[in-house]
């Protein structure tokens, strides 16, 4: 799988990038069939990415460090302005707000929800 950075066109599109990053859709689909370009709530990330075919886990994982990471899961990140949803994909972070970086964009706390495709994207 390859990931193709998107930067989030407003600072309250996190969600809806990092769902176009995975599913390699633009921004501006995700918003019009979200029906929301606003902050996204978790239940629209999984029902969304369900949709396509992609499993969420169901259970919320505090991490600490990389390692602990899957091989592609959706991150949920407390910065220092707000809780901010990312992207983590084979040693690589891939945050709407930041770029694309080799550890963690600055974050007090940090979770995740592994990411496993069930059909082809």
């Amino acid at each position: 799988m390859e990931i193709s950075y998107i930067h989030e066109p407003t600072d309250l599109q996190c969600g809806q990038a990092v769902l176009a990053m995975v599913l390699g859709q633009t921004v501006g689909r995700v918003v019009n069939e979200l029906g929301n370009e606003r902050e996204t709530t978790l239940n629209e990330m999984k029902e969304y990415l369900r949709k396509y075919g992609v499993q969420v886990s169901d259970e919320r994982v505090p991490v600490n460090d990389e390692s602990e990471l899957p091989q592609l899961c959706l991150l949920s990140l407390e910065t220092p302005r707000c809780w901010h949803w990312s992207l983590y994909h084979d040693g690589t972070f891939y945050d709407p707000e930041h770029g694309v970086l080799s550890e963690f964009p600055d974050s007090a706390r940090k979770y995740f929800w592994e990411l496993t495709f069930t059909e082809t994207k």
